[in-house]
Order: C-alpha cells, then structure tokens, then sequence
C-alpha cells in the first residue's frame, strides 16, 4: 500500500476514535446528569460562581441605585 494512504487511513481511523470517545464521554455527563436530577441530589459539582462586580473600580451596585441606572445628559459645548 502508498505510504500516503496508509498515512491517511490511520489518520482517519485515529480522529474516528477521538469521535467515539467524545460521544461516549458526552453520553456518560448526561446519564450522570440524568441520574442525580432522578435521585434528587442537586448539589451539582459544588461549583459556587462568585460574585462579579457591577462597575469598573469593583463595587457592586445595589437594586435601590436610581443613579447607576440612569444615563448622563448630553454634554454642551463651551
């Protein structure tokens, strides 16, 4: 056989297995997944978000902040 084909077949074969072993992993996550939502564990990965700040400097705004949701009046030349 071509040592060009031969290349390419194994090539093909080897991105054929990273396919197959994409989808059995995915297939595992939602059996997984499935799994705890039936037995009623929604700890989840203990993942916790932290908080993002609302505003350049890091605070954070709060829901009665009336000036943050506004926006400035257009400036006039001088």
């Amino acid at each position: 056989m071509h040592p060009e084909i031969l290349r390419e077949l194994t090539a093909q074969h080897g991105r054929d297995l990273r396919e197959r072993a994409r989808l059995a992993r995915l297939a595992r996550t939602a059996r997984r997944t499935a799994r705890a939502i039936r037995r009623g564990s929604d700890s989840g990965d203990g993942f916790v978000v932290p908080p993002i700040p609302d505003y350049v400097d890091g605070s954070f705004g709060t829901a009665g902040d009336e000036a943050a949701s506004q926006v400035p009046a257009a400036r006039r030349a001088a």
